[in-house]
């Protein structure tokens, strides 16, 4: 019966207000006059509404004259009055600011509208401006504007096909979750040369979660997570067109177009990438695949009506990455020079996304994506083996706002299929790792403004894995503003991992030597406590400051490890009886000054698999990291950038320690006039390599074991780049 005088009472309480008349707005780009998305309608106390793909937002006005404010990130504020007419349309104006800044208002990742600065669950984004900036210095893929974030390392696992994972305060990459507009593509095998088939061209923003976000995006999330938005089209013709060439060989060509009509609108990404295998070290043994990769992403969209809008597209990724032995490459092997090692990898995704929009702001939307991927492993040692594993994910969910308030629920069923397609060995027994994994989750998430200074925020998400049974997943989390520059934020929850012995570790495996998971495994659990403080200050028109202290402890009980199996020569999957525990403080600074842009980061980091004394500690994760950037701008013709970061001492598997290093990059970025921009870019300055330190392997050149890598590769690189824009 309690159930029933709840839904009463909560359909009721739209009407216990004064009288109020129910107008609509659309917010457009003064310039473009294309409609401006995550728009805040707001009065002076009450949050109104927050405008949609179209820059529609309804807003519940008291009759008579009303003192509205508009917000956007990027925009100037408006701040006009006028009447409530029922029923009627305003169309409002945005004039975008003269200096273009790296945040956006409102966060895609926490699904609930909520500002980001003020959100509850902490949400930070790499900006149009910084996604575009990386689009020219690294056209390819998102790896470098990842490792630049505090608490984020990129760790490359595979020194012959230069793969790489993403791991968050410290923990291995197969606790972070990857995802597409809210879709998980790149996960288990799939997960194989992830973030090197997303170039930046058509994105329009990245966002990170640090810390636990299982609650709305499966359990996965125990790290963190990195959501990766693509753009979306306005009714300004947009082209975009970039060539770059680096010295290591490396050629790109990306094209990017979109536009929007009444009805009908279009986004299309094309791009090509050369590389050319090159042994930096002298070793005999390429540091740099060789090989090549075509991308493709067409969506096309559909506006049937002002409160629904309809999109579909397809993502197409074909590389060839190829390394080895020099001689093997320039097609001059011998029994001596042997050794090779070629990935040849698929990927082809449907998405498709529904959103229709019901009275009183209530969205609806229904989304999923059904995604191929196929990888190709031949190696001189193994012989092919190739893989193919199916991904499908479909989701239904409603954002209901209530004043200040909002309720976001949802329902999903997500999953994947691995299967062995062709082994083909003429000696090794090969072990058949074929699986299936799916899982029915619904969740459920309030975000409560408690008065005008505090946001609590409550979740629960209960998964049903076809293999592990249910897991109930809470999160709790609260935001509150001390005042005008103070704010502190704090968040606790849960999250778990099914076994997986193609998760990204430390080191790329091959199939072949990789055993099944055992029936009497246990699954992943976690625990993660997130608090914070944050500073910030404003002056002027165009300088603040911004500080963040962070602490972060997460706990995983049951963490898989991978070891040498009983079986000659393969490897294997197995539970550790102490906990993963990882714990530390993130620490970042951010001024603008003017035409300066100044960062500062550091992260410290103290991770082990015992409770007590922390005896084992986890491998490869440096417990002093330190980044700084500083960039100008003359005029808005010239930049110029330089950004450095030092690494300290790490562990191996033996125990000894690595030494810290420090990495330098800089940038000169000129436009040419308004459509023709030129890039100068320069990596790994100081051309810090661990060849310089130690052999990247062990063994013979015909049959090399190749160490866990920590630190770069691949040398000093330098880059130019040409890029034309409409």
């Amino acid at each position: 019966m309690k159930q029933y005088i709840f839904v009463i009472l909560f359909s009721c309480a739209g009407y216990l207000v004064p009288a109020q008349e129910k107008m609509q707005v659309q917010v457009l780009d003064q310039k473009s006059k294309g409609p401006l998305e995550y728009v805040i309608v707001s009065t002076e106390k009450n949050w109104l509404a927050t405008t949609d793909s179209l820059g529609l937002g309804t807003c519940n006005l008291p009759k008579g004259q009303n003192r509205i404010i508009f917000t956007l990130t990027g925009y100037e504020k408006l701040d006009t009055v006028f009447p409530s007419v029922p029923n009627a349309m305003v169309k409002i104006e945005l004039k975008q600011i003269d200096a273009e800044l790296d945040e956006v208002t409102v966060s895609f990742s926490s699904r609930n509208n909520q500002a980001i600065e003020s959100s509850p669950l902490k949400v930070e984004v790499l900006g149009s401006e910084e996604v575009s900036e990386e689009a020219s210095i690294r056209p390819a893929n998102i790896a470098s504007i990842l490792g630049d974030v505090s608490g984020v390392q990129i760790q490359q696992s595979s020194v012959t096909s230069g793969n790489s994972s993403v791991r968050i305060q410290g923990l291995e990459g197969k606790y972070t979750q990857i995802l597409r507009d809210g879709m998980p593509l790149y996960d288990g095998f799939s997960g194989n040369f992830g973030i090197l088939s997303i170039p930046p061209l058509d994105l329009k923003q990245i966002e990170l979660v640090k810390g636990s976000a299982s609650t709305l995006y499966g359990g996965g999330a125990i790290g963190g997570l990195v959501n990766i938005i693509s753009k979306t089209p306005t009714e300004k013709q947009n082209l975009d067109a970039l060539v770059n060439y680096t010295t290591l060989g490396e050629a790109n060509a990306n094209i990017y177009a979109s536009r929007r009509g009444k009805k009908f609108g279009y986004t299309f990404f094309g791009g090509y990438g050369h590389l050319e295998a090159r042994d930096v070290n002298d070793d005999g043994l390429s540091d740099v695949p060789g090989g090549e990769n075509v991308v493709l992403h067409p969506k096309v969209f559909f506006y049937p009506s002002e409160k629904t809008s309809i999109s579909a597209g397809y993502q197409f990724s074909y590389d060839v990455r190829k390394g080895g032995d020099m001689h093997v490459l320039n097609g001059d092997s011998n029994s001596l020079h042997s050794f090779y090692e070629y990935n040849t990898s698929h990927r082809s995704t449907g998405e498709y996304d529904i959103v229709h929009k019901l009275g009183h702001n209530i969205k609806l939307e229904l989304k999923g994506s059904l995604s191929h991927f196929n990888l190709e492993q031949n190696t001189s040692e193994y012989g092919t083996e190739i893989g193919r594993q199916i991904n499908h994910f479909n989701e239904l969910s409603v954002v209901v706002p209530s004043g200040e308030n909002c309720f976001v629920a949802g329902v999903n069923y997500l999953g994947d299929e691995y299967k062995k397609v062709k082994p083909d060995y003429s000696y090794w027994t090969v072990k058949d790792l074929s699986a299936t994994n799916s899982v029915l989750g619904g969740f459920a998430q309030y975000t409560y403004h408690w008065g005008a200074k505090t946001i609590l925020e409550g979740g629960f998400r209960l998964d049903n894995h076809n293999v592990y049974g249910l897991f109930p997943l809470p999160r709790v989390s609260a935001f509150r503003r001390l005042n005008d520059h103070f704010a502190t934020r704090v968040g606790i929850g849960m999250g778990y991992k099914a076994p997986n012995p193609r998760a990204p570790y430390y080191q790329d495996y091959n199939v072949a030597v990789l055993e099944p998971v055992y029936y009497q495994m246990k699954p992943e659990r976690s625990l993660g406590l997130n608090a914070e403080m944050n500073y910030k200050k404003e002056w002027g028109a165009h300088s603040t400051v911004f500080i963040n202290e962070a602490l972060f402890y997460t706990e995983v009980q049951n963490p898989t490890r991978i070891v040498p199996s009983t079986t000659l020569f393969f490897y294997r999957l197995i539970n550790l009886n102490t906990p993963a525990i990882t714990k530390g403080s993130d620490t970042y600074i951010k001024v603008t000054l003017d035409e300066w842009e100044l960062y500062f980061g550091y992260t410290f980091t103290f991770v082990g698999f015992n409770n007590t004394n922390y005896v084992d500690r986890i491998y490869y994760t440096p417990q002093n990291r330190w980044a700084f950037v500083a960039a100008k701008e003359f005029k808005k013709k010239l930049r110029l950038g330089l950004e450095g970061s030092y690494t300290g001492q790490q562990i191996r598997f033996d125990n000894t320690l690595t030494p810290g290093y420090m990495f330098l990059a800089g940038s000169v970025q000129y436009k040419l006039n308004k459509h023709f921009m030129i890039m100068l870019n320069g990596e790994n300055l100081l051309d810090y390599r661990m060849s310089r330190e130690e052999s990247l392997f062990t063994g013979t050149v015909s049959v090399p074991y190749f160490k866990t890598l920590w630190a770069p590769i691949d040398g000093r690189v330098i880059n130019v780049s040409l890029r034309w824009q409409l």
